[in-house]
């Protein structure tokens, strides 16, 4: 396809008046999918809002890395200020890179192995609770055990069930209000007292209770904690002055939905292709049997989890969390060919890029050999799931161990089958999580299941 390269062309089916609107609300991942036959840069209008959406790696590449200081991170960012208006990973310029500068040492790779135990511990207790026969709604229960990790670990906190279900319910209500504002801005909308606006107060009202209950602990018993919050307590800036508890809370409270929804999805669309894929299932359980060799996942054995790693990888890869990342420039840019005036609004999508034909072979298949040491690593730039440049996701390391050691631990004592005859399919909400994912729980019976945690 050949156009002018100053000229951004326009994606078909535009209608009067609504756009692109209808297939972008049809399926938004089929949609989105779809431009990246249309060129490298292709333009899409919801309403009256003009979209650029960049589908080529190179240019992703160049606006989060050598370009990054000329964009902000757009639309769907300010809407997540719904958890804190100046968390880390809402926060722009200066707050953002102090904030950055603050916490990046809690997540440090020879930190994050510290966490291990703590992970370890933390969710063992869910895993053996499991029973054979038991049908878990596996989303909801990778959920649960990834944000009680996160306020373990992080907060030094373990809610009971029930408050912890409350947490959950409140980060996924705000998440999609998020989304919902993103896809359709009209800050009338957003102001008028609808259910909807309604739940969102509420949800956030619950979240900031219970994260200031753990605030107010730390705050009682400075000397008994180490860990993000006691960071945050302790914290001066220029003038000697602390953050404010408003601050602190939107932090938390930042970083618990941040690292509980990503990491949890991953594990949920990873045990539905073990599921489906048994020899590769035979393959993880034979190196957890072989590494563990009947003890605890320890910092030392994570990284031997090598084919682990390679299903994290993959799973990454072909139901990347993210599907829809925003961005806007600040001053008139170029990118590529392609001038930006000031105040463009530009989306990419991590799930489309890396199930594209001309990056990976095969891109639809489940493949965990593609990360192979062996095998080739794909283009510069065509794996990216937790973003590039001075704002890529600090947490990453923490995820990467979050969700070896989950899936480690799972596969030393279960085997996990989706009911027969359900479909399952990708949705795009503010991750792309499983339409609805049942499965059956069947004990294994190895030494290992009964010693590894």
């Amino acid at each position: 396809m050949t156009t002018d390269p100053q000229v951004i062309p326009i994606a078909p089916g535009r209608l009067p008046l609504i756009g692109h609107a209808l297939p972008l609300m049809r399926d938004r991942l089929a949609f989105l999918q779809r431009l990246r036959a249309y060129g490298p840069i292709v333009r899409i209008t919801v309403g009256p809002k003009e979209v650029t959406v960049v589908n080529a790696p190179d240019l992703i590449q160049e606006m989060l890395t050598v370009k990054a200081d000329e964009f902000t991170k757009g639309l769907l960012f300010e809407k997540l200020k719904l958890f804190g208006k100046d968390a880390l990973p809402v926060a722009e310029g200066k707050p953002h890179l102090t904030r950055r500068r603050l916490m990046q040492p809690a997540f440090h790779r020879q930190q994050v192995n510290g966490y291990i135990e703590t992970m370890r511990d933390t969710v063992t207790p869910a895993i053996t609770s499991w029973q054979h026969g038991d049908v878990l709604d596996l989303k909801t229960e990778m959920q649960l055990m990834t944000q009680n990790t996160v306020m373990s670990v992080l907060l030094s906190a373990r809610p009971h069930p029930e408050p912890a279900h409350a947490i959950l319910q409140s980060v996924d209500r705000v998440f999609t209000a998020a989304l919902r504002r993103a896809l359709l801005p009209v800050l009338l909308l957003e102001r008028l007292p609808t259910r909807r606006n309604r739940q969102v107060t509420t949800a956030s009202r619950i979240l900031r209770t219970a994260v200031g209950a753990v605030v107010a602990e730390h705050r009682a018993n400075p000397d008994a904690y180490d860990d993000i919050v006691s960071l945050l307590l302790a914290v001066q800036d220029e003038t000697g002055k602390c953050l404010s508890d408003d601050e602190i809370l939107s932090e938390v409270i930042g970083l618990l939905a941040a690292g509980s929804e990503t990491t949890a999805v991953v594990l949920a669309w990873l045990f539905y292709e073990l599921g489906r894929h048994p020899g590769l299932e035979e393959r993880l359980h034979d190196e957890v049997d072989t590494v563990l060799a009947g003890g605890p996942i320890t910092a030392e054995r994570l990284p031997q989890l090598a084919f682990t790693r390679q299903l994290v990888s993959e799973t990454l890869r072909l139901y990347s969390p993210a599907w829809l990342v925003t961005r806007q420039a600040t001053t008139s840019v170029q990118l590529g060919q392609t001038r930006l005036p000031a105040g463009t609004d530009l989306v990419w999508s991590p799930y489309t890029l890396h199930r594209d034909p001309g990056l990976y072979p095969d891109p639809l298949r489940f493949d965990p050999d593609r990360w192979a040491p062996e095998r080739p690593r794909p283009p510069k730039g065509a794996f990216i799931p937790f973003g590039a440049g001075k704002r890529q996701c600090m947490g990453d390391a923490f995820a990467w161990a979050e969700a070896t050691l989950i899936a480690a631990l799972v596969a030393s004592r279960w085997r996990l089958r989706p009911e027969p005859g359900a479909v399952v399919r990708p949705v795009g909400e503010i991750t792309v999580h499983p339409s609805a994912l049942r499965m059956a729980v069947a004990a294994r019976h190895t030494t290992t299941a009964r010693k590894a945690a």
